[in-house]
């Protein structure tokens, strides 16, 4: 396929699998999901867990945030911007409890950009983390 480019960078957590953290396609940039883990730690903010895997400390807003800075890290290392972004699928792991924090949140971050949305209860993902990101932006240049 021509006129297509994968994007890593080491300023994003580094991927579970094998797989790029964003994809260029033409100008429609392809953002891999993206969590909230710490890009040069790999913990996961507002999480604590004991031996046993029992939570010790859990800051759903944290992890939201978090999950936000990791979105616009890899955009900017793509070459986008924030306002680029026209379609995010965002996964969580316990909707009851925090859809609405992510609500609040999502609002602040998409005052002057609203791309399309979609929001999906899961059981689990990949890593003890309870939100990821899946992007679509379409890029200017």
């Amino acid at each position: 396929m021509s006129n297509t480019e994968n994007i890593h960078t080491d300023q994003a957590p580094q991927p579970v699998g094998l797989y790029p953290h964003a994809r260029r396609v033409g100008n429609l940039l392809f953002l891999s999901g993206i969590g909230p883990r710490d890009p040069q730690t790999s913990n996961i903010p507002g999480l604590r867990q004991s031996p046993t895997g029992n939570y010790i400390e859990f800051d759903f807003a944290a992890q939201c945030h978090a999950v936000f800075r990791n979105v616009r890290t890899v955009l900017e290392a793509s070459g986008a911007r924030w306002d680029d972004l026209v379609d995010v699928t965002v996964f969580l792991v316990h909707m009851e409890r925090d859809f609405h924090i992510y609500n609040q949140i999502y609002a602040d971050y998409f005052k002057s950009n609203q791309p399309c949305r979609t929001t999906v209860g899961i059981s689990a993902l990949p890593t003890p983390i309870a939100i990821e990101l899946k992007c679509v932006a379409v890029l200017n240049n």
